[in-house]
Order: structure tokens, then sequence, then C-alpha cells
């Protein structure tokens, strides 16, 4: 009796917070860009001057990665890092009502025959992008732009079964499949006979160690997931680099570039080597527009030994 009672309690507040969340969202997502990116301004400063949102994660991944640059530029870059941050925040919620057309014109590959060339060999790719510029629209425009592939977005469930529905299928609803991390093998294998790209974001810290391959990024060893490597080699499946630029406040391109066009012969480590590679150097390019907030070296403790 307890139980139920215990689990009517919680579906109610699920379902409560699902229309707050919901209604929340709807209403954002409605604002003319103008004012969207006047209330994303308004949002980063309270995450940076009043809240201080993960201000020491941030500060202390600019340092590693560029400790030549003095306190004055870490401090400008991670304003630019905050500014990137609320951006996409907002730009994904704006996502929910955007039309299709707004999406292709926002966020346009531009090379995209190099998908029609790779699937001479391979029937299916795996395309790699990274949390740098808008990667939530990446969910919904490649599919309005290749509609000949099916595009595979992984995601990780969300704990509200309500609220991971509705976002689900709204993030589906351009025609890519959004596929569970906790089925990524399944997934692989219902598509086999599927022309299809699986899309596998791979530059945040992987959970545990036995799901990393260790590289050289930023001038030490760092740990990436094993995901993207793990499942072209055993398919022999052509990886792809998906470079993901904003052109200006809410305009990007996509272009795409091969890492691998046979994993198989690869050595081991050498497909995430490349995709670390050509991260490295996108972000130094541009620092402030990748995902400075993440707890990237959290794994240090597990680093091998030369």
């Amino acid at each position: 009796m307890y139980n139920q009672k215990n689990k009517a309690y919680f579906r109610t507040m699920n379902l409560i917070f699902t229309g707050v969340a919901w209604f929340f969202i709807i209403l954002v997502s409605l604002l003319p860009f103008r004012v969207l990116y006047i209330f994303s301004d308004v949002v980063r400063f309270f995450m940076q001057h009043v809240f201080g949102y993960r201000e020491s994660v941030i500060q202390n991944n600019l340092r590693r990665c560029f400790p030549d640059k003095t306190e004055k530029e870490i401090n400008a870059l991670t304003s630019q890092a905050y500014k990137n941050l609320t951006d996409v925040m907002v730009e994904g919620f704006k996502a929910f009502t955007m039309s299709r057309r707004q999406l292709v014109r926002r966020h346009k590959i531009i090379n995209p025959e190099l998908l029609d060339q790779l699937s001479g060999t391979s029937k299916s790719i795996i395309a790699t992008p990274c949390h740098y510029g808008n990667w939530e629209w990446g969910a919904l425009a490649p599919a309005l732009q290749k509609k000949d592939f099916q595009f595979v977005a992984f995601y990780s469930q969300l704990s509200n079964p309500y609220l991971d529905r509705r976002i689900r299928r709204n993030r589906s609803r351009t025609g890519t499949l959004l596929a569970s991390t906790r089925a990524t093998s399944r997934t692989f294998d219902e598509l086999s006979d599927t022309a299809s790209v699986f899309v596998m974001a791979a530059d945040q810290s992987p959970s545990k160690p036995d799901r990393a391959i260790w590289v050289d990024f930023f001038g030490e060893k760092t740990a990436f997931l094993n995901g993207p490597e793990k499942h072209a080699r055993q398919r022999n499946l052509p990886v792809i680099f998906a470079d993901i630029q904003r052109v200006k406040r809410g305009f990007y391109t996509l272009e795409l570039s091969v890492l691998e066009g046979n994993p198989q012969s690869a050595a081991p480590g050498a497909i995430t080597q490349a995709y670390a590679h050509r991260l490295e150097g996108i972000i130094r390019h541009i620092p402030g527009n990748w995902l400075w907030s993440h707890k990237r070296w959290k794994l240090d403790r597990f680093k091998p030994q030369d």
C-alpha cells in the first residue's frame, strides 16, 4: 500500500513538473528571435554574475587548455562561454516551434554530397559532432536536407517519463530517429539494412573508465567516449566529423569531413585521436563556442601512466 501511494505521488509530481516545464518551454520558444536573444543576455547575466553557475569549472578548464593566457583573457573567454551556453539553451527551446524552413536556413549542411560519396562503399555512416556551437538544432535540421538517409540521434533518457516523451516526440518531428543510449547496439543491428547516419557526439567525459579511450588532447592524455570507434570498427562504418560553426547569432553551418573511411584497418584509438585532434583545432580557433561548463577531466585519476 505504501509503495503504491509513493508511486502515485511521484507520478503526480512528474505530471505537474512536466506541465509547468512545457508551458515555460513553449512560452520561450514563441519569442521572436530578436527578443529571444535579449532574454538570453538576461539569463547569461544571472548565470554568470549572480549565481556563478559552474564558474570554477569553466575557468579551470580554460586555464588548463590555455595556460599562456592572462587572467584578463581567461575572464573574456569565460564571458564568451556563458554567452554561447545561454544562446544554445534558448535556441534549444526555440527549436520546439521552429518551422522546417527556419531550421534549414539557420542550420545548413555545406557539403551534404559527402554522405552520398561514402554511401557508395558503406550503406551507413557514423557522424561525430561535438558540443560546439549549436548541437541542439543538429538533431532536427540534417534530416530535412538529406532525406535519403535515416538520421539517428542517441540520447540519454530523462528520469521524468512524461517530459521525456514530449521532448522525444518533438525532436523526431523532422524525421530523425531518437534512440536511447541504452539501446545503442540494438539500434545499429535493427538498421543494418537501412542507409543511416548514426550521430554520436563523443567530446564529453565518459562516466566510467572502462568506456574510455585515452588520447592526446590539449597536450595531455584525456578520456574520450569509446562508442563511435567501437561501433565503427565492429561494423566497418566510415566515420565523419561534423564541424558546426556559428556564422552569426542564430545562424550555423555544418561542414562534414572524413575521419576514417575504413575503420577496421585503423590502429586502435586512431579514430578517436583523429576526432580529438579535429576538435582541438576548432576550439583553438574560437574557444568560446565550446561547452566549457562540463567537467571534462573528471577521470584524471584513472589516467594511464606512460
